[in-house]
């Protein structure tokens, strides 16, 4: 089954699943983001809109989404607002040109998608220089044996998602970013917090 199959299936529970555990931990982060008037921000895999609440008004906001039925739910969150839009876009192939957005939010969504290094990558590359990525997600540690979310990941990442994803391999592929946060959170440091930034000085991608 691929994840825009699972993930239609799952739109209407998702909320329901998803929404308790996290929703402190999406609140503090999007608190980073700064009310600019007219900053370009994209949000990756939006899903049912759960961000939504959170986001500062100021900015003009992009929230993209491999699949319609998360994307319908999330419609129903921005109620009255004009500056929220909503795609249809996978996040290992985006739509946009280079240098595009001033903030990228990626909450759970690296470690969902198949290639979690072409999501990053692509981020990088709609990314303006100056710009910066932030990042709730789970991630294994290097060198962390971790069997038993290895073996988890076998079964649950043609379902919903992956269990088994290093982030220090992704940013090692994405040279035009710098780390500048790594915070561990929810279940002993297995989520974290990440604050990327783009370098201004042009390099090969």
């Amino acid at each position: 089954m691929s994840l825009k199959h699972s993930y239609t299936f799952l739109a209407p529970i998702y909320d329901y699943i998803v929404k308790p555990a996290f929703v402190e931990l999406r609140r503090k982060n999007l608190s980073r983001l700064n009310p600019v008037e007219n900053e370009e921000i994209l949000l990756t895999g939006i899903g049912t809109g759960l961000d939504i609440p959170w986001l500062p008004q100021g900015p003009r906001y992009t929230g993209i989404d491999l699949t319609p039925a998360m994307l319908e739910r999330a419609g129903k969150q921005i109620g009255k607002r004009k500056d929220i839009q909503l795609e249809t876009g996978d996040a290992m192939q985006l739509a946009f040109d280079d240098d595009r957005f001033d903030t990228i939010i990626m909450h759970l969504i690296l470690a969902v998608v198949p290639e979690p290094q072409r999501a990053l990558q692509e981020a990088q590359r709609v990314l303006r220089p100056g710009g910066r990525i932030l990042i709730l997600d789970k991630f294994i540690r290097p060198g962390q044996l971790a069997l038993s979310r290895r073996l988890l990941s076998i079964f649950l990442r043609h379902i919903a998602t992956r269990t088994d994803v290093v982030f220090e391999p992704l940013l090692a592929q994405c040279p035009q970013l710098t780390l500048v946060r790594d915070e561990p959170e929810l279940a002993k440091g297995w989520f974290r917090y990440i604050e990327l930034h783009k370098n201004t000085e042009m390099k090969n991608r």
